[in-house]
């Protein structure tokens, strides 16, 4: 490939898009119910919560929010915890053509190049994010935490609202950790100041139970594209913080408020597991490999506790070894759970009751429980049968594993973009790999993978040596390295 070629990113991710079975444009069908859209949300029996100092907490540049939280301790040293999830439901009606899109694609895919929404942009980033400033009708889910406690009473209502500090996970995370260098709008609010440090105390508490029950304590890398113009200029690792976790035990929390709600109103609904992992023999040989022993049968808190261990003794190759276990134990999937029978929990999780709920802008699983939700608090029938139920849980699996492919895909091209400059140069690396196909590398900065095509004899999983960058191809998403 010429090397002042400049690849079309934009057209590789459509490509990418259409090759593993996603329609990357609206129907004009769509299109037309987007411009012809004139819906005033009922607010009749919903509570008028806007006054309540409501904040979001996502990525730097999210637009589409789908949820707001709010906290408020109890004199009995209880706290109730507050989660509003935009009512999307009201904008995109059961079988319209908007709908029908959403049911197809069931998920947003992130390629870092473009967002292609399931939703369009209009409602998405527009009517239906909780947006600053905006008042919106949502569904909240309400439920109390207490220290040392799981999840206690519960509640789940309509209700309008309105986001008073759109935040981000950088800068809120980074002030949660030091007390210092306070984001402009939490500096500026001491009401603000205590009611997120009030949040960050009690996902402590949600994820020190979790914990106790077993829930796994992974860390794999995760990195995004630094864009100018429209081009790929640099490689940002996304760091998990006190922020990020503060929402990750929210969600879990009123996923499992979700679906224990359900299950008691009679009603089938979607669950999503990450099943009793089947490879459990080569998750004990691997950690037979660090000298512990884990029991013969799966046992999550056992697993628990072996990565803290490794986390602790070497965080360098600590991410590896998070993403080693992350493939052996599977990938999630979505499935039915009908009305008394119990479904296979969320080994990864350590809970038993998780459905997903909290983010009907951006997954279609979740825009189905909103429904299922609202029938539930009108005292209506299901609006679903458990056949259907069952075919929109197969095509969310489906299209869920395709979106990691096409993500996949598209981070590897942009990789080989910025590291093309690049060649020529020296980088620390970590053996990641070494199969029939090759060795493979990871570069620790910036967060790059590559094939080791010289010097690869004698290496093996884990071991740190220094490369040379020899080639990329964006076109192909390939990285060539030698070792030096």
């Amino acid at each position: 490939m010429n090397e002042n070629h400049r690849p079309n990113l934009q057209a590789a991710a459509r490509e990418s898009m259409i090759e593993h079975g996603f329609h990357p444009d609206f129907s004009a069908a769509a299109q037309k119910e987007v411009q012809s859209l004139d819906i005033q949300p009922q607010t009749q029996g919903a509570r008028d919560l806007r006054a309540l100092l409501w904040s979001s907490i996502d990525n730097d540049t999210s637009r589409d929010l789908d949820q707001i939280e709010f906290a408020q301790e109890s004199e009995n040293g209880a706290v109730r915890i507050q989660i509003a999830i935009a009512d999307v439901d009201s904008y995109v009606p059961a079988g319209s053509a908007i709908d029908k899109h959403a049911s197809e694609q069931t998920t947003t895919v992130y390629t870092g190049v473009h967002n292609f929404g399931m939703l369009p942009d209009e409602l998405s980033t527009g009517s239906t994010s909780l947006l600053e400033g905006q008042d919106r009708l949502s569904i909240v889910y309400e439920f109390s935490v207490e220290n040392g406690c799981c999840v206690g009473t519960s509640s789940i209502y309509r209700a309008s609202v309105r986001n008073h500090a759109q935040l981000a996970y950088p800068s809120v995370g980074a002030w949660l950790q030091s007390g210092k260098n306070a984001p402009d709008k939490v500096a500026a609010s001491e009401a603000l100041q205590k009611q997120l440090s009030l949040q960050n105390r009690v996902a402590q508490w949600l994820r020190k139970e979790r914990y106790r029950r077993g829930a796994l304590n992974l860390e794999t890398i995760e990195t995004h594209p630094l864009m100018t113009n429209g081009e790929p200029v640099g490689i940002e690792t996304q760091q998990r913080n006190l922020a990020t976790g503060l929402i990750e035990d929210f969600m879990i929390a009123a996923n499992e408020v979700v679906a224990k709600s359900l299950e008691q109103a009679g009603f089938s609904s979607i669950r999503r597991v990450v099943k009793t992992p089947k490879r459990w023999d080569r998750i004990v040989e691997v950690a037979s490999m660090f000298g512990t022993k884990l029991p013969g049968a799966p046992d999550s808190k056992a697993l628990h506790d072996f990565l803290c261990e490794r986390q602790a003794a070497d965080p360098d190759h600590f991410p590896d070894l998070s993403l080693a276990v992350v493939k052996l134990l599977g990938s999630g999937e979505y499935v039915l759970e009908r009305v008394g029978e119990t479904a296979e929990g969320h080994f990864g999780l350590a809970v038993q009751d998780y459905t997903h709920s909290t983010a009907p802008n951006r997954r279609y699983a979740d825009l189905v429980t909103q429904r299922l939700l609202k029938a539930m608090l009108a005292k209506q029938r299901p609006p679903y049968s458990d056949n259907q139920l069952t075919a929109i849980a197969q095509q969310c699996t489906k299209q869920e594993d395709a979106a990691r492919k096409v993500e996949r895909e598209m981070r590897k091209r942009i990789a080989a973009v910025v590291m093309r400059s690049r060649i020529g140069q020296k980088f620390t690396a970590i053996v990641t790999g070494v199969n029939e196909h090759g060795s493979f590398v990871r570069t620790t900065h910036p967060h790059v993978e590559g094939m080791l095509v010289r010097g690869q004899k004698g290496v093996d999983v884990g071991d740190k040596i220094s490369v040379t960058l020899l080639h990329t191809d964006p076109e192909r998403g390939y990285i060539d390295f030698a070792r030096s």
